[in-house]
This record gives C-alpha cells, structure tokens and sequence, in this order.
C-alpha cells in the first residue's frame, strides 16, 4: 500500500512518521513545494528505521507529482496559517487554490485513490476538494472529527484519572474552536457513561477544553500542534488500508442526514476500504440538534468564501 503525504511541515511529517512507525503503508511519498525540504524529511524518518525496526520506505520529493503515482490515499497537509492582519476571507482564498491546485495534480497520476484533507479551515477545505474534482464523497474525507475526539478523551481521562484509551467518546459538528460539539451525554468509561464519575459543572468544563484544544496548544506552542494530528491521520489511513471499519468522526458530505445539505461537517463514520463506507445518523436531544444546526449554518457561511475558487 501507498500514502502520499502532500506537505512536509511538522503535521505532514508526523503523519509520515506515525505511519512508517506503524508499518501502515508499505511506502509512503512526502511532497513539498520548499527544494530539498520533503528530501531531508524523508532521509531523516528513514534514517530511525535501524533502531525502531520499521520496513516502510519513505520518500521525499519536490514538486514532482509523478513520484506519487498509484497511491492508495493521498493525505493533504499543505497551507499556510493564518498571519496578523489577515482576514477569514484571505486565509480561506490562498489555502483553497493551494488545496485545488494539489487534488488536481495527485488525481492526474492516482485517479483512484482516497483524499484525507487535513489542510485548514477543514470542513471547507473538505467541501473544496470534493466540489473541484466531482469525486464520490466517499473518497473525500476530512479528519478534524478524529482529532478533535482524541483531544476530547484526553480531557477526559484528565478529569478522571484513567488511560485515555479507556475511554470511549466522540466530537461532532465543525473543526473550529465554536462550532465543535463535544457529546459529553454518549461518553463512557469501560461502558459506564462518564456522567456517574463527573458533575455536569465538570463536564462542561471538560467540553470547553475541548473546544479551545487547539488554541491551546497554540498559545503554548507559539504554532499548530503536530504530533497528534499525525497520530490521528495514520489512525485514519490505518482504517482505510486495512479495512477495519472503525467508526471515526470526519468532515464528509451530507445529503439529508442531520437534516443537512451540500455541506462537509463531522458526523460519525464507519471507514473502510473504499473509504467513507457509512454515515451513522445517531440520535441527538434537542440541544444537540440545536447546536449541530448552529455549527452547521457557520460551517455553511464559511464555504461561501469559496465562490471565486470554485467558478
């Protein structure tokens, strides 16, 4: 199996070490745009397979979309951050011809192959990709969800006490600081809902961490965060090239569920081989469905900074 990577900043080369690590994909093509950037990357994941005993080869390349040909899933990093004195509206513009000038090339030499879209604002980058290449919406996926909910189980075994992976729970709605939905009423313990371990006062609180996990980090770091956006794509790459079938929240095109239409937004997936192989419609009370529809509508007025790109 294939993955290219298409950025090698710090989340790309996260994914391409937390794949090789795996051994997830058998090869797997960094590409960056910078010469020689993707190249030392590459040599330097490879450079740690003697001592982390990982048989995957990985590759770097500038620019060269030829190099990934045939790959089975194509992740999509690249994009620039938002600067000082910026607008939504600019941001959205330049990663959005960044994102379609990629989809385009990478489908040119693998016609077949599964989009991850990693690249921000996520939900419209999502929406871009799918509405610029025509694609079947399930081989356009975008990963925040999947993020997102190991940020929200992390919370939570902060808040508990317990190993994360103990934990069961999941983040909705859109990739951004005000418009994800933490489902605190459906998060459990081994089974047991979290709500007899925690208070509602704590679990609210637990829910606006969640939220701003990112600025967070962010605000720590001086930058975006890197090591568990790659954790959470080689999870998701992982679901598709083995075909686990694991139920993973990602952006994808809704048709009617959750009462939505022509809009990318996370939602619970089943991902597979052919890469969304399911949308799970699970039932949320009244304020979930309120707040889905809030996250929904920004999502919505969001995408329609895409006009110019898409024309």
């Amino acid at each position: 199996m294939k993955v290219t990577i298409v950025g090698a900043g710090n989340v790309g080369a996260s994914c391409a070490d937390a794949i090789s690590y795996r051994q997830i994909a058998s090869e797997v093509v960094l590409l960056d745009i910078k010469e020689g950037f993707a190249e030392g990357k590459a040599m330097d994941i490879m450079q740690c397979a003697t001592n982390t005993g990982f048989n995957t080869r990985v590759s770097g390349v500038t620019n060269d979309y030829s190099k990934t040909a045939d790959s089975d899933v194509v992740v999509i990093t690249s994009g620039i951050p938002r600067k000082p004195g910026m607008t939504r509206e600019e941001l959205i513009g330049i990663n959005a011809g960044i994102v379609k000038t990629v989809v385009e090339n990478v489908l040119k030499f693998s016609p077949n192959t599964i989009v991850v879209v990693v690249s921000n604002p996520m939900d419209t980058m999502t929406y871009l990709a799918l509405k610029a290449t025509g694609l079947p919406k399930n081989r356009i996926i975008g990963m925040g969800g999947a993020l997102d909910s190991s940020r929200f189980k992390f919370y939570l075994s902060q808040a508990l006490n317990i190993p994360s992976n103990e934990i069961s729970a999941m983040v909705i709605g859109g990739h951004g600081d005000t418009t994800m939905i933490p489902l605190t009423r459906l998060a459990s313990y081994n089974g047991i809902p979290v709500s007899e371990f925690l208070s509602q006062e704590e679990l609210d609180k637990v829910a606006a961490a969640t939220m701003v996990g990112g600025a967070t980090l962010t605000g720590l770091l001086g930058t975006s965060a890197w090591y568990a956006p790659g954790a959470s794509v080689a999870y998701l790459v992982d679901s598709i090239l083995n075909n686990q079938r694991k139920m993973i929240a990602c952006s994808v095109l809704l048709e009617g569920e959750y009462v939505q239409n022509d809009i990318c937004i996370g939602v619970p997936c089943i991902i597979g081989k052919n890469g969304i192989e399911e949308i799970l419609e699970i039932k949320l009370n009244d304020a979930e469905k309120a707040l889905f529809a809030k996250s929904a509508d920004a999502v919505r007025n969001m995408n329609a900074d895409l006009k110019l790109v898409l024309a």
